[in-house]
């Protein structure tokens, strides 16, 4: 059975008016121009305005405000799955996170993901503390990744090893560093084995540039430039299975690098180690509830680095477009 997903992109600006129906008119004029489209993906922030200077807490709803709601009422309306970008979430605690929302075709809300690396000193949400995976059945196993993430490589390594074939990055990328992001993510798919989608806003609230990277590197999609654009593709899942079994161009097999009676490799950075039994572990047979990684993974024995303390949460800059 085929396991190919037909997936779009929405490289469009964040939307001016967050409360107004003009999402989900604009989503139905999209799904009635590609019908074939299962899963539809729009950038970081898309539906918490098109006004980068605004204060996130004039922004924030908790995630059982009615809007989202809708927005899986319009998921199951059209019978796609639906990633709307990321929005300010005011949790219970009273802090705010810049989460991205998943929607089955069904209606039902099954990823919620907060972003782990804010963009700091500008961005002023506070950093999520776990990791997302879920899974698309007949498909595969997707992770999410918003933005900044993508710069630090741990994210999308877990990810994989979480059993991710398809990594999806939402972005609000303004700044001139779009680029070197682009390198990024072509490195990260080569290294971990794994698609990676990159939507990006476009002007005026981000730079576009828009991709779509396969095990491989290789760039199968792309917008090449800033403006408004529905770029869609389709994504062979098969095709991670294919680079971890044969390598990447048929050479390098990296999460079969280790054996039974290789030492663990201490990582002093993390206060914490490589360990090849887990490394080489099925990563298929990782449990999909959201946060649970697997028992085996060990206690750090090693000392915990020289930063041990809390970083604090920047709650006074000024929120700008990069996420």
């Amino acid at each position: 059975m085929s396991r190919t997903l037909s997936l779009a992109l929405v490289q469009y600006p964040a939307e001016a008016r967050p409360d107004s129906s003009d999402f989900a008119d604009r989503m139905r004029a999209f799904a009635a121009r590609y019908p074939q489209v299962r899963m539809w993906v729009f950038p970081e922030l898309h539906l918490d305005s098109a006004e980068p200077w605004r204060d996130p807490n004039e922004l924030a709803h908790g995630l059982d405000d009615r809007r989202f709601a809708e927005i899986g009422e319009l998921a199951r309306e059209l019978g796609v799955w639906l990633v709307p970008g990321s929005v300010y979430e005011r949790a219970e605690d009273g802090r705010i996170y810049n989460t991205s929302l998943v929607y089955a075709p069904d209606g039902t809300r099954v990823s919620t993901y907060r972003k782990m690396f804010p963009w700091r000193p500008a961005e002023a949400s506070t950093p999520g503390g776990t990791f997302e995976v879920f899974d698309m059945p007949g498909y595969g196993r997707v992770g999410m990744s918003i933005c900044y993430d993508i710069w630090f490589p741990e994210h999308t390594r877990h990810l994989a090893w979480m059993g991710a074939e398809l990594v999806l990055n939402l972005v609000q990328t303004g700044t001139s560093d779009r680029e070197q992001e682009q390198a990024i993510v072509r490195g990260n798919a080569v290294m971990n084995q794994v698609w990676i989608a990159s939507v990006n806003s476009a002007e005026p609230t981000g730079r576009g540039r828009s991709l779509l990277v396969d095990p491989q590197g290789v760039v199968r999609a792309s917008c090449p430039g800033p403006g408004a654009e529905v770029v869609t593709a389709l994504v062979n899942f098969d095709d991670v299975t294919a680079a971890r079994e044969f390598g990447t161009a048929a050479v390098s097999r990296l999460w079969s690098q280790f054996r039974p009676d290789d030492a663990p490799i201490g990582l002093p950075l993390y206060g914490g180690r490589i360990d090849p039994a887990v490394w080489n572990g099925d990563p298929g047979a990782i449990p999909t509830v959201r946060g649970a990684l697997p028992a085996t993974i060990p206690t750090p024995d090693l000392a915990v680095g020289p930063n041990t303390s809390a970083v604090p949460v920047i709650t006074s800059a000024i929120p700008t477009i990069q996420g």
